[in-house]
């Protein structure tokens, strides 16, 4: 038997922390996994998947009025109830708790519902004082919203306290540019409140194809979101009525009823006791090589702890990794390129591979196919809304080397066509292929 009382010790149950400490057991470890809040982690529970199902909440805004074109009697006088659909999500997201830690329970891993942090390399302490030994210990504890430094903010709330809200504010302001920023932007202004995004830059969504991002920024702005851009915040103001103003860096303050903080997420580290173990901190994130490996041999991490790539799928294909690799006997690591990706916005984009900047840089010729179109239901709806689909491909060989889309269910489509660009096929290998008509899909295949 081990002199420790468990194999691994997972401290964080979210998806890497939860995929990890399942298969890791699965391969015969003694597993336990503490989890101060509930499992499922930042996607289950106040990320990813209840806000999915806010945006489709949102498009029954626009759906119901197209509907009428279609011949549907739709009242004119239709209502959103935000009680409705608040109280569903969060049972929803109830539901697929329970089932994260049956998952959990079905594999024999035990779960402690406290916070544990680390009191060395092969130590755990928990909030009521219990000690736990184990061979290795996994940090999972994902990350947490981080916010400006200014006075007032403590009146503006984050992504994790939106899905609980009261009633549904009919005016709002939205600190940052990233997709969390542009999502919420979209589902609130669908649910007919005035929104306002500020951005301390100049451009919303960096990193993502500059034609796709505009296009974006044009149809939000056709729709009545305001942007206010290089406006940093100065501070927020309570007033008697309960009414924020908001005060930035350029032009009139802002009046508002709530103020959301999309301002990026930062690793969860603060008072995990890391530095008991001497584990090696860079840029505010855990630093591990490509085994998930800290600096000290028994400690591991994954996910969003380590600030590499923040995504859930991510998280999960370093969690298997991880498992496979210390306690599977099936050495692995995962491959970061050509990482599919997805903002919900209205309407969404899919982007994998370089953008066209970046294979101007990369690859000095390239070859850029674009299909810019309105889709038929917005044809029939009377919505002059139009989509964008753009292929970049090496000049010299024809390999396609990034996709990037602006369209209805555009992440739908990109998931298959992000196959062909892992696969490494070419822009012939597209024109070899008969489109599916009608679609918007078959865009990707009939670009000259």
């Amino acid at each position: 038997m081990s002199d420790y009382e468990f194999d691994l010790f997972v401290i964080g149950a979210g998806s890497g922390g939860v995929r990890a400490a399942r298969v890791s057991a699965s391969h015969g470890a003694r597993v336990a996994v503490a989890e101060e809040y509930k499992v499922g982690g930042t996607c289950v529970i106040r990320g990813c998947v209840p806000k999915k199902l806010l945006v489709y909440g949102a498009h029954f805004a626009e759906d119901l009025k197209d509907a009428r074109r279609f011949g549907w009697d739709v009242p004119a006088d239709c209502r959103f109830d935000w009680p409705t659909l608040r109280d569903n999500v969060i049972a929803e997201v109830t539901r697929l708790e329970g089932l994260y830690t049956q998952t959990l329970d079905n594999n024999k891993v035990t779960i402690i519902h406290e916070r544990a942090t680390i009191e060395g390399p092969h130590e755990v302490r928990l909030a009521g004082g219990r000690r736990i030994t184990a061979r290795t210990i996994l940090v999972a504890t994902g990350a947490w919203p981080a916010l400006p430094d200014a006075p007032g903010v403590e009146h503006g709330i984050t992504s994790n306290e939106v899905f609980h809200l009261e009633t549904m504010p009919k005016r709002w302001v939205i600190f940052g540019g990233g997709y969390i920023a542009n999502e919420f932007a979209g589902i609130f202004h669908e649910f007919a409140c005035d929104v306002t995004m500020v951005l301390r830059g100049d451009q919303i969504l960096r990193g993502y194809d500059e034609q796709i991002r505009d296009r974006l920024l044009q149809i939000s702005t056709a729709k009545g979101i305001h942007f206010r851009f290089n406006a940093p915040l100065e501070k927020i103001e309570k007033q008697a009525d309960g009414s924020l103003l908001v005060h930035v860096g350029s032009g009139d303050p802002i009046a508002t009823d709530a103020v959301l903080f999309a301002t990026g997420r930062a690793p969860k580290i603060d008072g995990l006791g890391l530095e008991k173990a001497g584990v090696e901190i860079e840029r505010g994130a855990i630093k591990v090589d490509a085994n998930n490996r800290t600096n000290v041999e028994s400690i591991y991490a994954v996910g969003d702890v380590t600030n590499r790539v923040q995504l859930t799928p991510v998280a999960i294909r370093e969690g298997q990794a991880f498992a496979d690799t210390v306690f599977g006997g099936n050495p692995r690591t995962v491959d970061y390129d050509n990482i599919p990706a997805a903002v919900f916005s209205h309407p969404p984009i899919g982007a994998v591979g370089m953008t066209e900047a970046e294979a101007r840089n990369k690859l000095g010729s390239v070859k850029i196919y674009t299909s810019d179109f309105r889709p038929m239901k917005n044809v029939l709806a009377g919505r002059n809304e139009r989509s964008l689909y753009k292929l970049v491909c090496d000049g010299d060989s024809g390999k396609v080397v990034g996709i990037h889309m602006i369209s209805p269910d555009a992440p739908e489509i990109l998931q298959a066509a992000a196959i062909a660009v892992k696969a490494g096929l070419t822009k012939a290998d597209f024109d070899a292929t008969v489109a599916l008509h009608p679609s918007m899909a078959e865009e990707l295949v009939l670009m000259r």
